[in-house]
């Protein structure tokens, strides 16, 4: 798991995982006592935030402009260093 620093590499980290995977988006787990696992998904438009469950089935998702996605928990989880992303395997 990658550490997550910046609230601007949660733009790089999706659009990596974009071009190295060919799927849409890329995991985040807040860790904490609940373990939250979300899918982001980038646009010019702003992010699309999917929360998930323990079998990764999207339990809620919101549509968020960017000036609303810097009040996200993913965020708050980010500014408390809990943020992570699972390394991206490379497509072969």
């Amino acid at each position: 798991m990658l550490m997550v620093d910046e609230p601007q590499d949660i733009e790089f980290l999706v659009k990596e995982s974009e071009v190295l995977t060919g799927q849409a988006g890329r995991i985040f787990v807040i860790a904490g006592a609940d373990w939250l696992t979300y899918r982001v998904l980038w646009s010019q438009a702003g992010f699309k935030v999917e929360h998930l469950d323990d079998k990764g089935q999207v339990l809620h998702t919101q549509h968020q402009l960017p000036w609303e996605f810097v009040e996200h928990s993913v965020i708050e989880a980010l500014q408390a260093g809990q943020l992570f992303t699972p390394s991206v395997p490379h497509r072969g």
